[in-house]
């Protein structure tokens, strides 16, 4: 396989944008450069507009279970669950993600206690990053927050994850709006780049060499009794 041929990966991209297609989200004109350099080099890529889907809240896989009378979420789950990267876009409100972006990540989540074929938690060996826009500050804050979430259940966070545009502070223009500067923003344009290419670097590490290594984090050989050389000889 050629270095710069990621045909073997799947990504998905969740929006959680609060605007309902077809209606303009800046978020999504921002994860436009990252999947378009995802599909120039053969990744399967696809994009979810969380919004557009009776997504349940709740911390369970499926909410129809504790009286919810719909719930999308695990038909989408099985399409985050196929990729080998997920890429969670979010506007910023309040200096903060999204209230869609909060509710996928407790779905994400709801999921975290499933276990994979090598008997680890079910995100090991998928790799996690973040696009964050808006016209106001808190970039960074939103970036670690959402980072934290995906490492945290278990994928992998390659370096430099997350990019984003913001505008002035206060009302002005959006990321897609005329004259607002984003599209040709030189420091957004290069960290969406790179992020893109590392998260593609570090699934095809991943990926074609089986995986997270399987040995110290498999949760059925702890309650199995085995403690992977933990030093403590009082805790059994």
């Amino acid at each position: 396989m050629e270095p710069l041929d990621f045909s073997d990966l799947r990504a998905v991209y969740v929006n959680c944008t609060l605007k309902r297609s077809p209606e303009v989200s800046n978020t999504a004109g921002l994860m436009a450069v990252s999947t378009a350099i995802m599909r120039k080099h053969g990744v399967q890529v696809d994009e979810i507009r969380a919004v557009d889907h009776a997504i349940a809240a709740g911390v369970y896989p499926d909410m129809t279970e504790k009286g919810w009378d719909v719930d999308e979420w695990p038909a989408l789950a099985e399409r985050v669950l196929s990729a080998d990267i997920l890429v969670v876009g979010t506007p910023i409100w309040l200096g903060d993600k999204s209230s869609v972006c909060t509710r996928v990540v407790e779905r994400l989540y709801s999921l975290s206690a499933m276990l994979n074929e090598a008997d680890q938690y079910i995100y090991y060996g998928k790799v996690g990053g973040v696009i964050v826009t808006g016209n106001e500050d808190g970039i960074k804050h939103v970036a670690m927050n959402v980072l934290y979430s995906l490492q945290h259940i278990g994928y992998s966070i390659p370096p430099q994850a997350d990019a984003g545009w913001i505008g002035e502070a206060g009302p002005g223009p959006s990321y897609l709006d005329e004259g607002s500067g984003g599209p040709r923003n030189e420091f957004t344009q290069r960290n969406t780049t790179f992020m893109t290419w590392n998260l593609m670097h570090l699934a095809a590490m991943l990926k074609r060499n089986g995986g997270f290594p399987a040995h110290g984090n498999q949760r059925p050989l702890w309650d199995r009794g085995e403690r992977f050389d933990h030093p403590n000889p009082e805790y059994r």
